[in-house]
């Protein structure tokens, strides 16, 4: 996927190591949103959190770039003990200043891409309970929500992929 051209001024394709520091930031912008008393500080390595899922063997970041810069970007592998045929979204991010511009609709295509091409047949993620925005994009894109138990944080959204 790497250089994936979907207009004449969007790439999507792997993040770079050497891209962490952006990485690191847009990720902050947006979780930035979905915390209306302020992002939780709960020790949270983000740095080394993102580095290891750029460079693991068993995983992928893809990103939105724009003009020369990130506005969105995806990390998604198998999780532990879960199914071959089963991928988890862990991240999911489009930059607060692009938002209803098409990037999260484009980077979750090429995500489909790369799963079915994997021979996944679903693909699981959570979401923040409180982010509802993110929750309704999901939807849209055919994700299904799990039965959530009360006091929870996130919710537990399921899709099935066609044609794999």
């Amino acid at each position: 996927m790497i250089g994936n051209r979907v207009s004449p001024d969007r790439v999507i394709r792997t993040v770079l190591p050497a891209e962490l520091a952006d990485v690191v930031a847009l990720h902050g912008r947006a979780r930035a949103t979905y915390y209306p008393g302020g992002v939780p500080q709960d020790g949270t390595d983000w740095h080394a959190a993102w580095r290891s899922a750029i460079t693991r063997p068993d995983g992928r970041v893809l990103c939105v770039v724009e003009a020369g810069r990130m506005t969105g970007l995806a990390s998604f592998r198998t999780a532990e003990g879960a199914r071959a045929d089963e991928v988890t979204l862990f991240q999911f991010h489009v930059d607060p200043g692009h938002w209803r511009r098409g990037v999260g609709t484009a980077l979750h295509a090429a995500c489909l891409e790369e799963w079915r091409a994997d021979a996944r047949r679903t693909a699981v993620l959570d979401v923040h309970v409180d982010n509802l925005r993110a929750q309704a994009f999901y939807r849209r894109q055919g994700w299904v929500p799990e039965p959530a138990g009360p006091g929870e944080h996130h919710l537990r959204m399921r899709l099935a992929l066609p044609g794999a």
